[in-house]
């Protein structure tokens, strides 16, 4: 056999074979990440967090239209670091973890903005109801890791967080800003 077609075989086995492997999984590395969330009580921010949380990441941060995220947040490990609070927490009126043991986003579309910027649009369910949200994201990349943070604003009575005495505004305000920093491995080049 021709010694020059030999090593064209081997090259385009070779190559076919690195062009159909598998891309790197995307896998969240939770120690290093967080989920927090801020709310106004007697118009004092007072802040909290959960502090159990899943991610799935299938995205192509160059190609972020055909990308997937979902996220599964631990209800019950919601924590505002002051006993007779966390005590209330996971009761009907707040989070009920009952009945509603994980809060749920699924992302509906992804957008690149450009300069590691993107918005992601998707489905958030929180005590069994469910909203559409815009979710800016920034990424940054280090050292083999990739880092996704950002927040947004939601209104807890949509979701029908502080039920019955907890629906008066001027106590605990509707507004929650949600704060996150998810540390990513095997995220593609931005």
């Amino acid at each position: 056999m021709n010694p020059l077609r030999l090593a064209l075989g081997v090259a385009l086995v070779v190559s076919a074979g690195l062009s159909f492997a598998d891309p790197p999984k995307t896998e969240l590395l939770s120690d290093k990440s967080r989920i927090g969330f801020v709310t106004k009580q007697m118009g004092v921010p007072v802040e909290g967090r959960f502090g159990r949380f899943s991610a799935q990441v299938a995205f192509d941060p160059r190609r972020p239209e055909g990308g997937s995220i979902s996220l599964s947040i631990d209800t019950g490990s919601a924590a505002l670091g002051i006993p007779q609070s966390d005590a209330e927490l996971p009761r009907p009126a707040w989070l009920d973890t009952a009945k509603h043991p994980s809060a749920n986003f699924r992302s509906t579309a992804i957008k690149g903005l450009g300069n590691g910027q993107f918005e992601v649009v998707g489905r958030l369910t929180i005590k069994g109801a469910t909203q559409d949200v815009v979710v800016p994201v920034a990424i940054t990349q280090a050292h083999g890791e990739s880092v996704a943070s950002g927040s947004f604003t939601l209104q807890r009575l949509g979701f029908k967080v502080g039920e019955g005495e907890w629906t008066d505004t001027s106590m605990i305000a509707n507004d929650v800003e949600v704060r996150f920093k998810f540390t990513l491995t095997g995220l593609g080049p931005l």
